[in-house]
């Protein structure tokens, strides 16, 4: 198997198994704490192929075929006979409260567990980009609006921004709400000054997408030696012969000074040959490397995979180490989470009504990928994707759709309004159209992935 193949499938096999079990250990617990006895904890769909029965009530920890998702079996008048002596043990004998409480626990625990993650990484620390800006293009927003090469944001319609994950996030609001936005912006001089960015010219469907680049809002790029530092494994750069070390000093002839002027030439040649000029150990060597062509931004680009060589003088300038004391890691950590939850929320009321476009769903296969690529890039990287897929998979599972968690939930409610229980036959019903919608909803999530793949 392909090592990168191996390494996708092995970061998303962990992140899928931690976010079941998170989620199914929270309804266990919950189930526990209020007297219900749980018959099964099964981490997958169908035939167990690997079980063991242990605790208080020998409860069967089982691990079945199909991996995405599970279940914990409850004792239930409802699915067998039960007991006498532990009828008040069932689950359909508790109050609509305590259900509501073991229901309501899955998707708590899966946002708990992105502000544990989030915490973590705050009081350990993180390297997060600066939000400094680079040239803007001509006719674009950010040019109209004024802003100048190696400006620093520092907020945002009055809210302080301190990397460029947060200027993302609030920019993003501003484009769901079509506002405009005022940017407070420090320039290379020290002098701050206020700037009115118009993101009405972004429409949602292209949040999936750089849009920031879209307003005009590059990175602020330093002049960086075009000096190999790192190649990924499998990429065009290794299979051309080109090592860590190498400087490339020209390119089709052309000669190369800084790793920028590198990188525009390599973009808009996807799949062209390039003979590049290396000097390595003192040597003039030529070599030939074919970019290979990705989608990015609406449109396919080139890329070798490789990463310019350290330079601290431009990372200083670039990169702001995030670190937090517990009190305020936490609190961070709560806000970002909350943030995100009620802008997935806000993102799925939108496709519902038509206002954002179904390709937003992704399924299996994009979140493998992600899954892999966040890996390759460290630790850190990969602990926010969990978060982040952590914090889909609660919102998700609030949703209410009859067979989520959220549907259940919309059940108490309306037997809480008529005064008893609904009839099974209304739970029938209930659970077939929300099988249909799951079902629609795996549909497209499937039918995006396989657009993507195809797509490139």
């Amino acid at each position: 198997m392909h090592g990168s193949l191996a390494w996708t499938l092995g970061a998303f096999v962990i992140a899928l198994g931690i976010l079941i079990v998170v989620h199914e250990l929270g309804h266990y617990l919950v189930a526990r704490f209020v007297g219900v006895k749980v018959l099964r904890f099964s981490v997958g769909f169908g035939k167990p192929l690997v079980s063991r029965r242990f605790g208080p009530d020998g409860t069967e920890w089982a691990l079945a075929a199909f991996p995405l998702g599970g279940y914990v079996k409850m004792l239930d008048e409802r699915e067998g006979p039960v007991a006498p002596e532990e009828a008040h043990r069932a689950f359909n004998r508790q109050s609509v409260g305590r259900r509501a409480l073991v229901v309501l626990a899955g998707p708590s625990a899966n946002l708990l567990l992105a502000v544990l993650l989030y915490a973590l990484l705050f009081v350990i620390g993180v390297d997060e980009l600066r939000p400094i800006l680079g040239t803007p293009p001509a006719a674009s927003a950010a040019a109209r609006a004024g802003i100048e090469n190696g400006e620093l944001v520092r907020s945002v319609s009055g809210n302080p921004i301190t990397t460029l994950t947060d200027l993302r996030w609030e920019l993003m609001r501003s484009v769901l709400d079509h506002q405009a936005v005022e940017l407070e912006l420090e320039n290379l001089r020290g002098e701050i000054s206020f700037r009115k960015l118009d993101t009405s010219e972004i429409d949602v469907d292209q949040l999936d997408s750089d849009f920031a680049r879209k307003l005009g809002l590059g990175i602020f790029t330093p002049r960086i030696r075009p000096v190999i530092g790192k190649i990924r494994p499998g990429s065009a750069a290794e299979t051309a012969g080109i090592q860590v070390g190498d400087e490339i000093v020209a390119v089709e002839g052309r000669p190369i000074s800084s790793w920028s002027e590198l990188v525009e030439i390599i973009v808009e040649a996807p799949g062209k040959p390039l003979a590049l000029t290396i000097r390595r150990d003192a040597r003039s060597l030529a070599l030939e490397v074919v970019p290979r062509g990705e989608e990015a931004a609406g449109r396919t680009i080139g890329r070798i995979g490789v990463e310019p060589r350290h330079d601290p003088e431009a990372r200083k300038q670039l990169v702001v180490h995030l670190r937090l004391g517990p009190i305020d890691a936490f609190a961070r950590a709560f806000r970002l989470t909350w943030d995100t939850s009620i802008l997935s929320v806000r993102m799925i009321g939108r496709m519902l009504t038509g206002q954002l476009s179904w390709k937003n769903i992704s399924g299996p296969v994009t979140i493998a990928d992600y899954a892999g690529q966040s890996a390759q890039l460290g630790l850190g990287h990969y602990l926010k994707f969990l978060a982040l897929i952590s914090i889909s998979l609660g919102v998700l599972n609030l949703l209410p759709i009859p067979v989520l968690d959220g549907g259940h939930l919309l059940y108490y409610f309306a037997e809480l309004i008529k005064g008893g229980p609904l009839s099974e036959r209304v739970m029938e019903i209930g659970q077939q159209i929300g099988l249909g919608l799951l079902i629609l909803l795996m549909v497209f999530a499937f039918y995006n992935d396989i657009n993507r793949l195809v797509s490139g």
